[in-house]
Order: C-alpha cells, then structure tokens, then sequence
C-alpha cells in the first residue's frame, strides 16, 4: 500500500498521487480492520461480503465533499458487459455509513455476477474493480488498492484451486508495480516466516526497499514470544528498509460499544501494556502507521524527484548555458561510445544490452560468415560441405518472415527447374522460423527494423539451402547454353553459373548491413536515452541527427550494393582462375 497527501508543493498531488497501492492480507489477520483505520470508511464485517474483487480508493480535497462508487471493468471483459458494468454507479453522496455501504458491496457483488454460475463455473472472485472516490475539504490526498486476501486451501463448495491462483495473480499484479508500496499485514502471534505473503513481497521487492510491514494482534502473542516479535519491530529479524508498524484492531465488544474510540483505546495499549509500551511511538497504531505511509512516500518522491533534477543538469536559461549543456552531453555520448567500442561495459553498457555495440556486432558478423559459408551458394560443391551443412542448427528466434517472389523471368524460370534460391515460404508455413535448421535454409535478418529507419533496409527473406548435384546442374545449364562451339563450351556459360550460384550474396550482405544498420541506430537511441532524461532535449537532439544519420545509413546500404556489383561481376585477373579453367 502506498499513500499520498498534500496540496501545495510537496504535497502537490500530481506529485504525490500512487496509482497502485496495496494492502495485501491473510485470512483472519484483522484486515477490514487495517482498511478501515487507514480509510476511515466503515468497512462491513459481514463474511459473505469479505472482498471478492479489487477495490481502489481515492480521496481527493475539494471545496465540497462527494462521494462516488463505480465499477471498473476488466479488460478482457466484452464489450456488451463493460457498458452494463459502466452502467452501474452511485453519484452525489455526501455520506456513507456502515449499512449504507453493505447495501452498495451487496449490488456491487450482483453486478459483477458473484456468486453466479456462468459456463458451468461459479464466479467467486472477479478481476473488476470497486472504485470509491471520496472528495472533501478535509481530506488528504490519499489511494489504496484492497486485493483479496491470499488463502493456501480450497474450501469445498465456495472456493477451489482455480479461484486460489487467481487471488495470488491478482496480488502479484499490484505487487510488481514499482511505483507502489507493499504492505504485508501479518498477525503477530503466528511465525512470520511461514507466511507466503513475505515470501511474494520478497520476490517482487527482493532489497525490502518498498516494503513496510504490518503486525496485527499484538494482545494475543502467547506469554514468552514477545521478544521475538520485538526483535523483528526493532529490525532485528525480518529486517525491511522501510520497517515494520504494529497496530491493534478493535474486537467484536469494543465494535458492539457505541462511544468505542479506536484512536484512543490504541494509545492506551501501546502506552501502558508491556512489553509493546516500549516501542517507538511512531511505530505503533494505525494512525502512526498513515504517518508513516505519507511520510514514505514524500520521501520517496522527493528522492525522485531530486534524482531526476540532477540528472537534468545545470541551469541553462541563456545561450552560453545551453552550449555548454549540449557540450556535456556531446562528451558523454563521445566517452560512453569509446567504451561501447571497446567492450568496456559497466553501469548503463551493462544493464541495457542494446548499448554493448562492439559485442552486438561481433556477434552480427560472425552469424554473417557463417550464413555466408553455409547458404551464401545455390549447389555444394561436395558431400562433404553439405554434411557439415546439416551438423549445425539456427536456434535464435526471428522477426516475422517478409516473403516476396522474384520479378525476373529468368529467376521464375529457374524455380520450376528446382533451382531458385529465395523461398517463399510464409509466417504460416510449417517450418517454424525458430526452429529453422541450416538444412532447411537461412534468415537474412536476425533484428527487427525500427519504424523511423525501417524504409532504408532490406526486408527479411528466408533462403533456401544450398542443394547437392552439382555435376548435374552444369550439366544442365551446358546442354541449356551451347551454341555452335567446337570442342569448347559457351563462353557465356561462365557468367551464368556465376550469377546463379552467387544469387543469395545480395539478400545476404543486404540483410547483414540492415542489421548493423539497426544495431547502430538502436545504440544511439537507448544512449540519448541514458544520458539525457530530459525528454524534450532527447527528442529534439535525436531529430536534429536524423538527417545526418539517414544519410549515413544510406550512403552503407549504396556501398554493400556497389560491393556487391563489383564482387558479382564475371571479370577476373587471377591467373590461377585462367589455369585452372585451362585444366
């Protein structure tokens, strides 16, 4: 659970505000109790309406108070439904005591169908929301999201297996939200380690450092364990960075007593029971606990907000400021590229795997020679290449094929005769692109293009894989090509063989500087990114590259394509190429 408040300054409430918020219980732990001390709302104590759903809560200081309830629909609910459930509200109220609102938890339950059978299961929980805005003068700025309470056992005709995941993937939902503080709250007179509860605040908050603790029924701790619960207030055992609040909730007679003060009867215990009258007062009642809600989480906020104005950097209202701004960034940008460069990564090199330049492209270039040394061909030239083809398979998992059939009647001519060396082959196929093996053939991308350089690059294409019977395709092409020579063959045969066996290097190189071409771009903007959160800053200097970089991109796509041309060209002055032709 978090909580916010405030109205000027740091109290500002968009500052302030917590979207996700979580008070996260175990069965008989007191927790209509805990909501209600924090909420101030008259949370009924009636089983049957125990919470089903999640409920969030906000209040909000205006200059008139207001209350309105509405249901949140899921959104995987239809849209037939989401306009009933939207439909269902209560506007305009100025008041809510405890039988008002079990009559609104008891329509609510109606209208999200609890209870109900649908499809042969019954509805005991729902993932709609309960949302209750409360507004008023003297409210502060406050929200809480209620969860269901966890349960480890399903109970025969009211709940099973099914309703206890859903519970705990609706807990962790909220528990995963970084922006939210999680407060476990446990009875103290059970073995705190044996709660599952901890053991989920643990994995999401593995450092504590969004964590404050919660203990309930200090009266009922047996005689000799208090030192135990204790230690674990004191940070002893248990240790959070935000700590643990202890509180005591009314019982049954103090709720039946009309002139029952719960602020009150709390200090009293606190203050004259041993051994809780020696806890730090700040830490114990729920009215110290709201405190120290509030007070956490303006820490919080300041820290980031802090945090986020140092990264801004110095102030820049003239033009010799924003130079020099622009100056610091330019050197970090040069410093951290050297880096990248030279696989130096430590702090942002390291976390974010998109800045590790130099790696990615070794990488790159490696899964380029091999494509090229196993595919880069139409026929093998032995066995043994196409043995060796077969040793090895592509495991990466790659972006959605983009199929297209070559124009070129001679290339059509070719795939009737077997010999066309660009698949077809769709999303739909059955080969699985993940799964493809050097076999089957080869993907030309292995990165997905991103949407403002997308333009620039080759689209993705599988080639098929090389082929054996060499012997028979020259002899093919032979028979196809000769002319009236004596002895010899066409001189043109030559050219052929050579633009049909390196008729994959183009997709290949093409696809190869795509990738690297997306890896650069990819790099420059995650470091921008990194070194400057302002993102206004960000995007404008990110804009004023893009046409140097456009033009970078280009001018390495028209070079691969002119090697190509040069490479492709049946021309030779290697006298070994004329010999060996000649043996």
């Amino acid at each position: 659970m978090a909580v916010s408040q405030g109205n000027d300054g740091l109290g500002d409430p968009k500052l302030l505000q917590v979207i996700d918020n979580l008070v996260d219980l175990n069965i008989g732990d007191g927790k209509s109790s805990v909501l209600e001390g924090l909420t101030g709302l008259p949370f009924p104590r009636d089983s049957t309406l125990c919470t089903r759903f999640a409920t969030h809560i906000t209040f909000k200081r205006a200059s008139t108070t207001n209350i309105n309830v509405s249901i949140i629909p899921d959104k995987s609910t239809s849209k037939a439904e989401v306009e009933r459930l939207r439909a269902w509200k209560k506007t305009g109220m100025k008041s809510l005591d405890r039988k008002e609102f079990s009559t609104i938890l008891a329509e609510i339950h109606n209208a999200m169908r609890i209870g109900e059978t649908i499809d042969g299961v019954k509805q005991t929980f729902s993932d709609d929301v309960l949302k209750i805005e409360v507004a008023g003068p003297n409210e502060q700025h406050l929200s809480v999201v209620d969860v269901p309470g966890i349960f480890r056992m399903a109970e025969e005709g009211k709940t099973t297996t099914t309703d206890m995941a859903n519970v705990r993937a609706m807990a962790k939902r909220h528990m995963a939200n970084s922006r939210s503080v999680i407060l476990p709250v446990i009875p103290a007179n059970v073995d705190i380690a044996t709660q599952e509860i901890v053991d989920m605040a643990k994995v999401h908050d593995p450092k504590g450092q969004r964590t404050l603790g919660v203990l309930t029924k200090p009266d009922l701790v047996d005689e000799g364990a208090e030192e135990a619960i204790i230690d674990i207030m004191r940070g002893v055992r248990q240790k959070l960075n935000l700590g643990w609040c202890m509180v005591k909730n009314p019982g049954q007679k103090d709720l039946n007593e009309e002139t029952f003060a719960r602020h009150g009867s709390e200090r009293s215990f606190f203050k004259d029971q041993a051994p809780w009258s020696t806890l730090d007062k700040e830490r114990v009642g729920v009215a110290s606990l709201r405190r120290l809600l509030v007070r956490t989480e303006v820490i919080q906020n300041l820290k980031k907000s802090e945090k986020k104005l140092q990264a801004l950097g110095p102030c820049r209202e003239n033009k010799e400021q924003q130079q020099k701004y622009l100056l610091d960034l330019a050197s970090k940008f040069r410093d951290m590229t050297t880096q990248a460069l030279e696989a130096r990564y430590d702090g942002a090199l390291e976390s974010n795997k998109n800045l590790r330049l130099a790696t990615l492209v070794v990488d790159r270039n490696e899964q380029f020679a091999e494509d090229v040394w196993r595919h880069g061909h139409t026929k093998n030239f032995n066995n043994k290449q196409a043995a060796e083809a077969k040793s090895e398979v592509v495991t990466e998992v790659v972006p959605e094929v983009v199929t297209e059939d070559y124009d070129d009647q001679d290339e059509k001519d070719e795939d009737e005769e077997g010999y066309d060396a660009v698949s077809a082959w769709s999303k739909d196929s059955a080969l699985n692109r993940s799964e493809l093996s050097h076999t089957e053939g080869v993907q030309t991308r292995y990165r997905d293009s991103l949407h403002d350089i997308d333009e620039l690059l080759a689209d993705d294409r599988i080639l098929k894989a090389p082929t054996n019977g060499i012997m028979d395709w020259l002899e093919t092409l032979y028979r196809r090509f000769r002319g009236f020579e004596m002895g010899v063959f066409n001189a043109s045969l030559v050219d052929t063989v050579w633009r049909k066996q390196s008729s994959k290097w183009e997709h290949l190189a093409l696809g190869y500087m795509s990738d690297v071409v997306t890896i650069t771009h990819a790099y420059i903007r995650d470091l921008l990114l990194e070194i400057c959160v302002d993102d206004r800053v960000q995007k404008g200097v990110l804009l004023c590259m893009m046409d140097k970089l456009t033009e970078r991109y280009k001018r390495a796509m028209e070079q691969t394509q002119l090697l190509l041309d040069v490479e492709k060209a049946s021309m030779t002055y290697n006298h070994y190429f004329a010999e060996n032709l000649d043996k």
